[in-house]
C-alpha cells in the first residue's frame, strides 16, 4: 500500500472478508472477519487428508520416483491425437526423454523425464488440468 496510492482494500467471498486500510504511509492497519466456525473447516479439513494419503504412499515407495509438472496447464500424452503417447506403463526413459506436453497460454511445451528410468504409472489423464508441482508420472529408477 505504501507504494501505491491505495488507501484501503476490501474483499468479500462466501462469508470471508478481509479488509485492509492505511492511516498514514507508516500505520497499516489489517482488519479481517473469517467465515462462521462451523462452515470453514469442514470444507478445508476435507482435502487435506486426501492430499496427505494421496502423496505418502509415493514417497514412500522404494526406488520410485516421481515427474511433476513444472507448471500449469493442459496435460497431453502425444503431440496428436493421431500421434502415440509419449510414455506410457513400460516405456523406458532417458533424461533427455519427452513424456508429454503441457500446454499453457496457447504454448506447447515439451516436457523431459529429467531422470532415467521406466515409467511405473501414468497418474493423469490425456486432455486433464494439472497444476505446477502435480504427480504425472511414477518411474522406477535405476
Amino acid at each position: 500500500m505504501k507504494r501505491s496510492d491505495i488507501s484501503e482494500f476490501e474483499f468479500e467471498e462466501d462469508g470471508f472478508k478481509l479488509r485492509l486500510s492505511s492511516k498514514g504511509a507508516d500505520a497499516p492497519q489489517i482488519i479481517h472477519a473469517a467465515a462462521p466456525v462451523a462452515a470453514a473447516p469442514a470444507a478445508a479439513a476435507a482435502p487435506a487428508p486426501a492430499t496427505a494419503a494421496a502423496t505418502a504412499p509415493a514417497a514412500e515407495e522404494k526406488g520410485i520416483s516421481i515427474i511433476k509438472s513444472p507448471m500449469v496447464g493442459t496435460f497431453y500424452a502425444a503431440a496428436s491425437p493421431e500421434s502415440p503417447a509419449f510414455a506410457k506403463v513400460g516405456t523406458k526413459v532417458g533424461n533427455d526423454s519427452i513424456v508429454c506436453i503441457i500446454e499453457a497460454m496457447k504454448v506447447m511445451n515439451e516436457i523431459q523425464a529429467e531422470m532415467s528410468g521406466v515409467i511405473t504409472e501414468v497418474l493423469v489423464e490425456n486432455g486433464e488440468a494439472v497444476e505446477y508441482g502435480q504427480p504425472l508420472f511414477k518411474i522406477k529408477t535405476a
